[in-house]
């Protein structure tokens, strides 16, 4: 009797951590957009830093950058075409880290599918989808770099969106 008992406690239990978990979620997605986007990255404000001039940039043709700092190497990409979280004009421009998230491989651009590729587990990242992997181990996305452009055309880069491989956090060392 005693373990009938128990059983049926047990399953109250979860029955009710069920409903809460149920209304958990529900209250999630009535998040307001840009609260939730807040909440879902971890998105680092750097320091502002000048990598680029519209000018400088030609279409599919990436520019080798450092961001955060000189030991973060990073691809600034002019694309052709309007993309989620782009910049400049045609909104258009992205950059990403270039050290694979997997095990930090330096990743090759490819300009015919616009993606960023890593020749160690050949996992695949998609410039024209914010870096999402396409193919491989990785089990991250490739940092984003946040960008912003002036009205003289230069291009600043201020965080990062996801953590840089090699790293343990998204904070620069003083």
């Amino acid at each position: 009797m005693k373990c009938n008992r128990m059983v049926d406690m047990g399953r109250r239990q979860v029955l009710r951590g069920g409903i809460v978990g149920a209304a958990g979620a529900a209250a999630a997605t009535v998040l307001p957009a840009e609260q939730a986007k807040a909440q879902g990255l971890a998105r680092v404000a750097y320091p502002s830093n000048r990598l680029a001039n519209i000018a400088d940039l030609a279409v599919n043709e990436p520019m080798d950058i450092g961001y955060p700092d000189a030991d973060s190497p990073g691809v600034l990409i002019k694309l052709g075409t309007a993309v989620e979280g782009g910049v400049g004009p045609d909104g258009d421009i992205v950059a990403y880290s270039v050290l694979c998230p997997h095990k930090g491989w330096m990743l090759s651009y490819s300009a015919d599918d616009k993606t960023l590729n890593c020749p160690g587990h050949h996992s695949r990242f998609d410039c024209e989808a914010g870096g999402q992997q396409t193919w491989g181990h990785a089990t991250n996305n490739l940092p984003q770099f946040d960008l912003r452009v002036n009205d003289q055309g230069d291009i600043f880069a201020e965080g990062v969106d996801e953590l840089i491989y090699g790293r343990l956090s998204n904070v620069l060392e003083s």
